[in-house]
Order: structure tokens, then sequence, then C-alpha cells
């Protein structure tokens, strides 16, 4: 098993490498709520969209065609924030809202399921549908820093690894191994600072008290 996955490496297209690395600093450089991030995303998922088209993942295509948009959309966001005192501030959703989010993502991802499989477009159409379907919404929330999104990688970065071990993208599955992981460390980096905004928000309000 260890030798065939070595083998599997050593065949990646350097592209897809490229592409993966290019991903780990996009997760690094959002947890420190770095602008920079962006320009990496964009970079790496125009590489995957051209990558998986060929591959026959039409969903995980249009998913990083998606995502390109999403990193243009996203620095200007960053950007436009960074250079006022306006400050794109961390926020928190509560249940109503997450719930809404999981049924609506629920119900999106049935329906393209039922169509990929009726039409056979894809080699994994349970896993390209759902990874893809969340993955679109969640970028949404990332770019509007709400603190859950860090949660939603976690789940979504887990079931993409299986896909892309399915779908023999080794390299590609190596990297959402890390970004499991790098989820979780974007959530808990992410708490910190809402507190430290809350607090600092705090302070403020006391000071216009007085």
């Amino acid at each position: 098993m260890l030798n065939t996955l070595i083998a599997a490496f050593a065949q990646m297209p350097g592209w897809e490498i490229a592409a993966a690395l290019m991903g780990v600093a996009y997760i690094l450089l959002a947890a420190k709520e770095s602008q920079w991030c962006w320009p990496f995303a964009f970079f790496s998922t125009a590489i995957y969209s051209i990558l998986f088209w060929e591959g026959q993942l039409p969903m995980q295509a249009l998913l990083n065609f998606y995502y390109i948009g999403m990193a243009v959309y996203g620095y200007w966001l960053w950007r436009k924030h960074g250079n006022s005192e306006d400050t794109l501030a961390i926020t928190s959703w509560g249940w109503p809202k997450n719930i809404a989010f999981i049924i609506i993502g629920l119900i999106i991802s049935a329906a393209v399921t039922y169509y990929l499989k009726t039409n056979g477009q894809s080699q994994s159409p349970a896993l390209d549908t759902y990874t893809t379907v969340f993955a679109v919404m969640n970028t949404w929330l990332i770019a509007k820093k709400i603190l859950q999104n860090w949660l939603y990688w976690v789940v979504i970065d887990a079931a993409a690894v299986m896909l892309y071990v399915e779908t023999s993208y080794y390299a590609t599955a190596s990297l959402f191994v890390l970004n499991t992981i790098l989820a979780v460390a974007g959530y808990i980096s992410w708490v910190k600072l809402h507190k430290q905004q809350e607090h600092s928000r705090y302070i403020q309000a006391l000071q216009k008290i007085v």
C-alpha cells in the first residue's frame, strides 16, 4: 500500500502539486486574516478548475471556477475594510442561521446528486456534489468573516479527502487532510480574535458613555 502511494505521488502532475501548495498558503494566511490569502486562492483554484474538468469531476471544476471569482471578491472586501477604520469584524451565527444554512445545503445537494446520477456525468456524484454545494456556500461565509465557516470546512475538507482518494488525486487528498487540521486551527484562531474584537467594542462603548 505504501509503495502504491509513493508511486502515485511520483506520477502526480506538477500543476496539481503547485495548486495544492498554494492552497495551503491560502489557509494559513486566511487564519491570520491576511488579505494576501486571496491571490493564492485565485491561482490555486484556476489550476484546479482545469485539472478537475479534465478528470471528469464537473462539480469540482465548477466549484473552483466559482472560487476564482470569490478570490477576487474576498480580496476586494478585505482590502477595502483594511484600508479604513471600518474594519470587517468577525461575527458569529446563532443556531437558527446555522440550521437554515445546513438545510438549504442538503436540499440543493440532494437535487444535484440526483441529476448527476441520472446523467452519469461524475465519477462520484454524491461526494462531488455535497462537497461542492457546501463549499460554494461556505466560501461566502469566510469572505464575510463568519466564525462558523471553519467548522463547516472541517466537515467539507474531510469529505473531500475521501473524494480525492477515490478519484486518484492523491496530492490533493493530502492537501485536504492538512486543510482539515488547519481548519481546526483557523477556528481556534478566529475564536480568540473574535473575543478580542468583542472586548475592544466593549471598551469603546464604555469610553463613549464616560
